[in-house]
């Protein structure tokens, strides 16, 4: 590890605006180098692959993008939708606009071409709802998305980034206070339709507090490295809002390229000896299974004081197979840190202790699907599942566990009941964009309701699975997580790519109990086999994952459904969507649902097709005006 030096001190700020400007007075060396996917950031630099800007440069460059937004005619308070897969137009056109006033609303980009209505419809629902006035994307994104401004009323321009590179135009001053709407972190859907999450300068200002003084003790000398998407929380917010209060140097990958190669990963993180980088569970597990043995050849990640894991439910086995792997390169177990967070508390919401690395308790499965009590056990017994500590609640925030029928929040439960998991604290949000009924039904009393089921130990949060997922049987409640891990040990299911979830019969016959379902991914699924074809060809892997979760948990399932790669439904991500699959099952579509492998060409050719038609239509006889 890193020699430790002392934490610098830690500047307030009363908008995120005044941290960019602040940001400014720093070192000229220190910044956000972005590398292009066109150049792999191995050991040899290329001008071409990267680009540097330093604080000073990135303060300029947004009051650029700031001020050609402003000559579009939007105004303080007005809506942006962003949607940039380049992640320096992203952060130079996110920065413009909060310097602005102006509300950024991230979208992701479309990620090819397979289910691509599913990603229009997505995007129609978020400008809508935000009633973004613009869209910024590039040309090529540009030509596909006519019928989302023909469907969206308040949507007047869609505007092509490289005309806003070239702008010219000067930075209007506005005057911002803390409790200005910074911009609207639209949920993933995987739970729901998403939600615009309304965030404050001031939740901003306090989550940025609690990950970069509380939680990772940033020191001078750190430097961070994300691959992670930039519109989402976690690489958002913890990589490109967080540092700029130390002024971390922070280096950003794209995402498609670690998931094309996962080595590129460490090769940032040698080479610019990276001590703070985040991912969820798969990322670890990716790396552990696609890395080769000869791509470590000089890597070194003995820097890499602060391996943070969240956004999805962490597997222990998960991590442990990641450190034995690579601590042959020197990475060290107590860089481990899982966290908790969520897009309704701005992004964290615990850290486990700093460099104390991963911390685990087992507990009895029986107790804990059948009396929602977490009872201590040895982990080598028989009925014991390991479960990972997510640390505790920061200062001048709150984590308790309430009964799920509990709605004024006045009982928490005691320490080792499981329940729902409630936060409260100044990085929360205030509420759901234009949706006082959603977010009249999220708060209980002063606790906003994460959905999460859990407990807490000696304050520490460990989470069981969602409260919505939750199936129960006979009386005993079974998180979903638990089934698939049981299924996917069974050879042939491709790792990943499995979901559990409760049903209605579709016929109709069983109707006073939930029917138990797993839906999986072949590993190997031939081409030329239709959804039947499969089924019949892949009954020994359908007979294995019955017995799994019968063995481990004393759990009959009611159906096994093995699917082609690419049909369980996802969200921007890549997280699985429970509801969604349960919705196509019972609605009798999931088997009849194209993968990404064998995607409906023609159906996307028509909705191109569409897209360009309205886009002309658009543009020959004039967009809408705002008062229209």
């Amino acid at each position: 590890m890193a020699t430790a030096s002392s934490n610098a001190e830690y500047p307030a700020f009363p908008t995120l605006a005044h941290a960019i400007e602040h940001a400014a007075k720093a070192d000229p060396t220190l910044g956000f180098r972005f590398v292009s996917e066109d150049g792999v950031p191995g050991f040899s630099p290329s001008a071409t692959s990267e680009a540097s800007f330093s604080y000073t440069a990135l303060e300029r460059s947004s009051a650029r993008y700031g001020g050609a937004l402003q000559a579009l005619g939007l105004e303080k308070g007005d809506r942006v939708a962003l949607i940039l897969p380049a992640n320096e137009d992203f952060v130079l056109c996110f920065f413009g606009a909060i310097r602005a006033g102006i509300i950024p609303v991230p979208i992701y980009p479309p990620l090819g071409i397979g289910q691509l209505q599913t990603y229009l419809d997505n995007t129609r629902h978020i400008v809508a709802k935000s009633g973004a006035r613009a869209l910024v994307t590039t040309s090529q994104i540009k030509r596909l998305l006519g019928t989302v401004q023909a469907s969206s009323p308040s949507l007047e321009q869609v505007v092509a980034v490289e005309a806003i590179r070239e702008s010219l135009e000067p930075l209007k001053g506005v005057k911002l206070t803390p409790d200005d709407v910074a911009f609207l972190q639209f949920t993933s859907g995987s739970t729901s339709r998403p939600k615009g999450v309304t965030l404050t300068h001031a939740n901003l200002m306090a989550n940025m507090r609690c990950i970069v003084e509380d939680g990772l003790k940033m020191r001078s000398h750190d430097v961070g490295v994300s691959w992670l998407p930039l519109y989402h929380d976690m690489g958002l917010i913890g990589f490109v809002i967080a540092p700029l209060a130390m002024r971390t140097p922070v280096v950003f990958l794209p995402p498609l390229l670690f998931l094309k190669r996962p080595i590129t990963w460490f090769q940032a993180m040698t080479r610019h000896k990276g001590t703070v980088s985040f991912g969820p569970n798969f990322a670890f597990a990716l790396c552990v299974k696609r890395i080769r043995e000869k791509e470590l050849e000089g890597i070194d990640l003995s820097s890499w004081r602060v391996a943070g894991c969240g956004a999805e439910p962490i597997r222990p086995e998960t991590l442990e197979n990641f450190v034995n792997a690579f601590s042959k390169v020197r990475f060290d177990k107590n860089a481990l840190l899982p966290s908790y967070g969520m897009a309704e508390s701005s992004l964290a919401v615990t850290f486990t202790e700093l460099g104390e690395g991963m911390k685990t308790i087992a507990v009895d499965s029986d107790t804990l699907w059948a009396e929602n009590v977490a009872k201590k056990t040895e982990p080598s017994a028989e009925r014991a599942i390991r479960l990972v500590s997510c640390g505790k609640a920061f200062p001048l925030h709150d984590v308790r566990v309430f009964a799920e029928g509990d709605e004024t929040g006045a009982t928490p439960l005691p320490e080792g009941h499981v329940g729902e998991l409630r936060i409260k604290g100044p990085s929360v949000m205030k509420g759901y964009w234009e949706d006082a009924e959603r977010t009249k039904s999220t708060f209980a009393g002063e606790w906003l309701k994460t959905g999460d089921l859990g407990f807490l130990d000696s304050g520490h949060v460990f989470i069981c699975g969602r409260s919505k997922e939750v199936i129960i049987v006979n009386g005993r409640n079974y998180y979903p997580q638990d089934i698939e891990w049981e299924a996917s040990h069974v050879a042939g299911v491709r790792k990943g790519n499995i979901i559990a979830f409760g049903a209605r019969d579709p016929s109709g016959v069983e109707r006073d109990r939930e029917r138990v379902v797993v839906a999986f991914e072949v590993q190997d699924a031939p081409k030329e086999l239709d959804a039947r074809a499969l089924a019949a060809a892949r009954q020994p892997i359908v007979a294995a994952i019955r017995k799994a979760v019968q063995e481990g948990m004393g759990l009959v399932l009611d159906d096994v459904v093995p699917l082609a790669h690419g049909v369980l439904p996802k969200t921007s991500s890549g997280k699985l969507q429970r509801a969604k699959t349960r919705e196509l099952y019972e609605a009798g579509e999931l088997l009849s649902r194209k993968g990404t492998r064998e995607h409906d060409r023609v159906g996307m050719l028509k909705e191109a097709a569409k897209s360009q038609l309205s886009y002309f239509k658009l543009a020959v006889l004039g967009g809408r005006k705002k008062d229209d």
